[in-house]
């Protein structure tokens, strides 16, 4: 039977305010006090650099409207942009195996699973991180995750219709310096809005991890919850409850 789960449809967030956003709802996940909750989003332009991200990587041009934020994900950098659909699931892997590489390997079938469904065929390739769409190889969507007491934020993002510059002229984007990069649109030769794209993705992860997604509304603008449940689900924990999440384990994982 699948087990219930929250999806949330957030358009345009900055990318600082989702990081937020995620660390309260991990804290919320982490306590039992909401299930499993999958943010489903757009960055304006950013580059983020993951924990393996070394100097020299970043080579953005004098006057780009980008911003850059160092991150506790997993892998190297990346660009993030409008066009681009981001997908955070904030999952208790208690509930999905206390396995991490099954989860990065079911993130990339669920992502597989979403681009299908569009109409383009994506793959893994041995050896190089993310989705792929091959012959010649181009990289369509990038995975890079944390995961601390078994509690997993970050995820993924899938190249639906944007501009791809940016992740060879900004950045040496998930440390492939030879890498093309490719989006659903191109791959259709006709535009696509991220708008069809998210159906599917909430129904792939619905598929791979065996949930039942129901949309939790957010507020106008980046959904930050100005609920007064919001104070009371991300606050510390305390007593047996902090000892008993003392004894989760902190992870790092990227593809």
């Amino acid at each position: 039977m699948s087990r219930g789960a929250y999806v949330m449809n957030l358009g345009l967030v900055p990318y600082r305010e989702a990081w937020d956003l995620q660390r309260s709802l991990a804290a919320a996940v982490s306590q039992g006090a909401i299930p499993d909750t999958v943010l489903l989003l757009q960055h304006p332009p950013v580059i983020t650099l993951g924990r393996r991200a070394e100097p020299g990587e970043v080579h953005v041009p004098e006057g780009a409207e980008v911003e850059i934020v160092e991150t506790d994900r997993g892998g190297k950098s990346t660009f993030h942009g409008p066009g681009q659909l981001v997908c955070y699931p904030i999952f208790d892997l208690t509930r999905h195996g206390q396995d991490v590489k099954r989860y990065c390997r079911d993130l990339e079938e669920a992502l597989i699973h979403t681009i299908g469904a569009v109409g383009v065929e994506a793959t893994r390739i041995e050896g190089l991180t993310g989705i792929w769409v091959e012959r010649p190889p181009r990289k369509i969507a990038s995975i890079g995750v944390h995961i601390s007491k078994w509690v997993t934020t970050h995820g993924y993002a899938l190249n639906v219709d944007l501009d791809t510059a940016p992740f060879t002229e900004w950045t040496t984007a998930c440390g492939l310096a030879d890498a093309a990069f490719t989006t659903i649109a191109r791959e259709l030769g006709r535009p696509v809005p991220v708008d069809d794209v998210r159906p599917w993705a909430a129904a792939a992860l619905e598929e791979v991890f065996d949930l039942r997604l129901d949309e939790l509304p957010a507020e106008e603008g980046a959904g930050l919850w100005p609920q007064p449940i919001h104070e009371r689900l991300t606050a510390k924990p305390t007593g047996a409850t902090a000892a008993g999440l003392a004894q989760g384990v902190e992870q790092v994982a990227a593809r």
